[in-house]
């Protein structure tokens, strides 16, 4: 945690295929493995789950049943930077584009909450378009382009 805040984030992903269906059933497969790993990482504070099981697939995002969302709290962008590339996810990193399409837009925003907020995938689709619409600022950036907690 920096000065009272936590990092936020939210990633997209508009799939290639229905959920059960073959293509997706390698992400399905690794899924609870990934998220377990992620609840048990260093810098870990809270992610998106919903009623159906371990991960937030009955979420959607812009109303579109295509896209799919992951959001997580992190004391800081270095322990969710540690987790994003280390050995539990970046397989599902790698291989990304046999179940999601690449898109041409940004799929990932961070921000900073006040520590103990849980953003809503409201606030998620608000970051988003923010930096979509404007690039990178201290409402919406990347890891690329991060910025500072705000002050205390």
């Amino acid at each position: 945690m920096t000065a009272g805040y936590e990092l936020a984030q939210v990633n997209i992903g508009r799939m290639r295929a229905p959920l059960d269906s073959p293509v997706m059933k390698d992400f399905m497969d690794g899924l609870a493995e990934v998220n377990a790993a992620a609840d048990a990482a260093p810098g870990f504070v809270w992610r998106l789950v919903d009623g159906e099981g371990d991960g937030a697939t009955g979420f959607r995002f812009w109303g579109d049943e295509w896209l799919i969302v992951n959001m997580s709290v992190w004391t800081g962008p270095e322990a969710f930077r540690e987790y994003v590339y280390g050995p539990a996810h970046r397989p599902f990193l790698q291989r990304r584009r046999e179940w999601f399409e690449h898109l041409k837009e940004a799929v990932t925003a961070l921000w900073w909450v006040p520590a103990g907020e849980r953003p809503t995938v409201q606030d998620a689709e608000k970051r988003l378009t923010v930096l979509r619409e404007k690039g990178p600022s201290p409402e919406a950036f990347t890891m690329k382009d991060a910025f500072p907690a705000p002050e205390a």
